[in-house]
């Protein structure tokens, strides 16, 4: 929504000049009926409206303080429209300590949308919050916890019984979440993020915390999110936030409640996946004898059970979702990314096969080999089988080939291998090229002598999974070569220093942003690398490891079109 009176944002009777935040209680309903700690944030530039709650269950407490310092975190010089901040909407609730249920007509607000102007008091803070404050919102999020007697792993909702439109958008915003899952949810009204979605507001539900607890870490994350989604919404510049997590989609939910109160003995936690059949837990009566048993009509992860030793007549004891295998999005969006590149990533490579730092890779993966392999280079009766993964246009299949090991390239993108197809016949090697999965190639175990990569692992959503992958498919004694370099650490967009001839500034900038929008979303950006990377290989239970730091001062000797400004590290590791 843009500025309104000449630049000044104003809400009921609170109002902030552009460029400018300010606090204080936000009077809604009749004659100012309820009375909300608030805060608002006048962006420096004209954008749209984003709505914030947080205690629509005023004992869900994580969103309450998430909200309570996020204004300190907001620079309204960084912001392009505008922001409204409810910290505590159920304040005297929250002050006389009561949970989810309102104190004076023991209704629960989250139910309670849209309202009634001439309802119970809870009905009529719903009409007011849906007529007062969604009237004047372009996008909400809402932030809550699992209840004082709910344990729950933290995850997101997103509505769509909505136009399609508003139901897209939502689940875009629901993706930059940092949590495992996102919940599809089938409801259309009593929810406040439901009925805000029915009224044409894309908008979601975090959900972290439980039990009646917070904890400074989970405001943290909280505060990530939601400084995440306002940055894909374009309301907050400048703001970059690796992620560990992309969420995994849920589309169907089992809501298990007690058919008769009892004592509660969950046998799960929650986060912990389940299949179809498996023990939940069980109500017992006081005489110890089984009343309910819990089981679970499908496989799927527990999103939130009761964690208190009670149950009563219709209470919740266990949810858990069915989890959606659709393709990881983020390897379609990296496919994408590197099919636009694939000519201009062939030029490069030509290039630079002809070039000495072509022989300088060379030597260098030569003198990690191991004595035992390097001994059967140009050995035509024990020629090396060396696999190179995500191979690109082919450089190191082509290097490796003509110094006669029988080489295998595989990568994702299919463009990318046909120009390595392309690039071999032309310098009269052969090797075999193949689109597969960094991630899982579909070769046989113990089928190569080394595993060949550069410039690999930064781009895969699961790393972990390829290293136990590519020793999988490697013989005893055969060893991972791994050229890479912190590259979530960087901000490639920047060219500064690089030579004017550098293959970067073939690539038009808005590719270069897309590569850092990539990067955000794969968790390996927020390690410490090589750090994780030998962590990870230890745990794996690699013979002999070894890292080389300096490799980059040995191959770059020149600030030329092949320049890399990174300080690429190699990782040799063995297998048992």
């Amino acid at each position: 929504m843009a500025f309104t009176d000449g630049g000044l944002l104003r809400v009921n009777n609170l109002s902030c000049p552009a460029g400018e935040k300010t606090g204080g209680i936000l009077e809604i309903g009749a004659d100012g009926e309820f009375q909300i700690p608030a805060a608002l944030v006048c962006g420096s530039e004209a954008g749209p409206t984003v709505l914030l709650t947080a205690g629509i269950h005023p004992g869900e407490y994580v969103g309450i303080e998430a909200l309570t310092e996020l204004p300190g975190r907001l620079d309204p010089k960084k912001v392009a429209g505008n922001i409204i901040i409810l910290k505590a909407v159920g304040k005297r609730n929250f002050e006389h300590r009561y949970g989810s249920i309102t104190r004076e007509d023991n209704k629960n607000l989250n139910r309670a949308f849209p309202g009634d102007q001439y309802g119970t008091v809870t009905e009529r803070l719903a009409f007011a919050l849906r007529s007062e404050l969604f009237s004047q919102a372009d996008y909400y999020i809402d932030l809550h916890s699992g209840d004082d007697y709910e344990e729950l792993t933290p995850y997101i909702y997103y509505p769509s019984v909505c136009t399609e439109e508003v139901c897209e958008t939502s689940r875009k915003m629901a993706q930059q979440a940092d949590v495992s899952y996102m919940v599809r949810s089938e409801v259309a009204s009593g929810g406040a993020y439901n009925t805000a979605a029915s009224d044409g507001i894309p908008s979601v539900l975090i959900e972290r915390g439980g039990m009646g607890m917070w904890s400074l870490e989970e405001v943290r994350e909280d505060i990530r999110d939601v400084l995440s989604i306002l940055s894909f919404l374009g309301v907050l510049k400048e703001y970059e936030a690796p992620r560990m997590h992309f969420p995994r989609e849920i589309r169907n939910v089992r809501y298990q409640a007690a058919s008769q109160r009892g004592l509660w003995y969950p046998a799960k936690k929650a986060g912990d996946l389940v299949t179809e059949g498996e023990y939940l837990g069980c109500v017992r009566g006081w005489d110890g004898n089984v009343k309910e048993v819990s089981r679970a009509d499908f496989g799927g992860v527990i999103l939130y059970q009761t964690g208190s030793l009670q149950v009563k007549t219709g209470g919740p004891m266990v949810a858990y979702g069915e989890l959606t295998y659709t393709e990881d999005e983020r390897s379609v969006r990296i496919q994408n990314y590197w099919t636009e590149r694939a000519e201009s990533f062939l030029e490069q490579r030509r290039g630079e096969l002809h070039n000495p730092i072509a022989g300088r890779w060379m030597k260098e993966i030569e003198s990690h080999l191991p004595p035992y392999l390097k001994a059967r280079i140009g050995n035509p009766e024990r020629p090396l089988r060396v696999l190179d993964v995500g191979c690109g246009a082919g450089f190191f299949s082509i290097l490796m080939a003509k110094i006669g090991c029988i080489v295998t390239g595989i990568d994702l993108t299919a463009s990318m291998v046909e120009n390595a197809r392309r690039l071999a016949a032309e310098e009269g090697v052969q090797a075999e090229f193949l689109r597969d999965n960094a991630e899982e190639p579909h070769f046989p175990d113990g089928t190569f002598d080394v595993v060949l990569t550069r410039n690999v692992t930064w781009t895969l959503p699961n790393a972990d999974k390829a290293y136990a992958s590519w020793i999988r498919v490697l013989k005893k004694g055969g060893v991972i070569l791994n050229f890479d370099a912190d590259y979530g650490a960087r901000d490639d967009s920047k060219t500064d220093g690089l030579p004017k001839n550098h293959a970067h500034y073939k690539i038009a900038y808005r590719m270069m942003l897309e590569n850092e929008e990539i990067k955000r979303q794969l968790p390996i950006s927020s390690f410490h690398r090589p750090a994780w990377d030998v962590d990870t290989l230890s745990a794996l239970g690699v013979k002999d490891l070894t890292l080389d730091m300096g490799i980059y001062k040995r191959i770059y000797l020149e600030k030329d079109e092949f320049y890399n400004p990174a300080e690429v590290f190699l990782i040799c590791a063995e297998k048992e």
